[in-house]
């Protein structure tokens, strides 16, 4: 549970066209169940608009981050930004760019300055991005960055998702399957497993994690039958893990890592490639499922969902994984306190 000493959480605007802004406000209306105090970086018009569109009863306040806590019971705190964005959903538009980046510059900003115990992000589109401007791959690529600059050394993000149910990590991401046998490396898997293991302890409060590492191929490769890639890399990845001292096991099968009997027995599983780790994540918790990025030196959590144009200011949208988000960088926030 998020302690009430704790400065507040920076929630990010994400992209304006898409769902943040409406999860954003059905989240503060959730306040009462046990959603911690967050503050959201954006412009207060813009949010007003949103809110009336969406028939929303969402009293906005702009404060100071330091001042988030004494507003949250009555209103949505709101750092305004100096960039302004059009309440226009489901049209994306390039003008918004330099609102979308400020406000993950400040959330950044805020958190390492001690204003804000967590960075919670809204959804953005790399395309609309790309378009204004935008020079980093990604999202959790910019973050990397962010703290790289502002701490001196190079950050190694990681990425998992969490669910009530199951934590997976992929080792490689958002790179073609065809590519992964040829990108996969023992010294990637060593390193994920070793910032996984560190932050299970230090930001989950797990003692001992227990990791289990997914083979590429099926069945693990059966001993070289099905592909050399578990035995030539995998294998030597999960023994060094152990040499370290971290509870490892692997390669094990994909196809019976993820029933409820095998997963009481780890606390996270290292999967290969992206789909081999989200799509039993989202099978299990679609709308619960949190992204955390590990490696970075704050916290760092978002919805498991995109923008969503589509939907946006529709009323639709569901602010489940936001509110998951926004409790579960409350809980890591307060453990790393502690």
């Amino acid at each position: 549970m998020a302690s009430p000493h704790q400065p507040p959480l920076a929630l990010t605007s994400g992209d304006p066209a898409g769902i943040g802004p409406d999860v954003a406000l059905m989240a503060w209306l959730r306040r009462r169940a046990g959603v911690p105090c967050f503050y959201l970086l954006g412009d207060p018009a813009a949010l007003a608009s949103r809110a009336r569109r969406l028939d929303l009863d969402v009293p906005i306040k702009e404060v100071e981050p330091a001042d988030a806590r004494k507003t949250y019971a009555q209103a949505l705190p709101i750092v305004p930004l100096a960039a302004r964005f059009d309440d226009r959903p489901g049209r994306p538009d390039i003008a918004n760019v330099p609102g979308i980046i400020e406000s993950i510059d400040r959330a950044v900003t805020d958190a390492f300055d001690g204003r804000a115990s967590a960075v919670v992000t809204c959804p953005i589109a790399k395309k609309v991005l790309y378009d204004g401007g935008f020079r980093s791959p990604g999202h959790t690529e910019y973050l990397a960055e962010l703290a790289s600059i502002r701490t001196g050394s190079i950050a190694r993000p990681v990425m998992m998702l969490a669910g009530p149910e199951l934590r997976t990590v992929p080792v490689t991401i958002h790179i073609p399957l065809a590519e992964v046998p040829s990108k996969l490396t023992e010294q990637d898997i060593v390193e994920t497993g070793r910032i996984v293991a560190g932050e299970l302890e230090q930001r989950f409060g797990i003692l001992r994690p227990r990791l289990a590492v997914a083979g590429l191929n099926p069945h693990a490769g059966e001993e070289g039958a099905m592909g050399v890639e578990d035995e030539k890399i995998v294998r030597p990845a999960v023994e060094a893990l152990i040499r370290e001292g971290i509870e490892a096991r692997g390669p094990l099968p994909a196809d019976t890592l993820f029933h409820g009997r095998a997963r009481k027995t780890y606390d996270a599983a290292l999967c290969m490639y992206h789909d081999q780790a989200l799509i039993p994540a989202k099978t299990l918790a679609f709308d619960e499922a949190v992204n955390v990025t590990l490696g970075l030196p704050f916290i760092r959590t978002s919805p498991d969902h995109g923008t969503a144009f589509d939907i946006a200011g529709s009323g639709t949208a569901k602010p489940d994984s936001l509110i998951a988000a926004l409790r579960l960088a409350g809980q890591m926030a307060a453990r790393s306190m502690a």
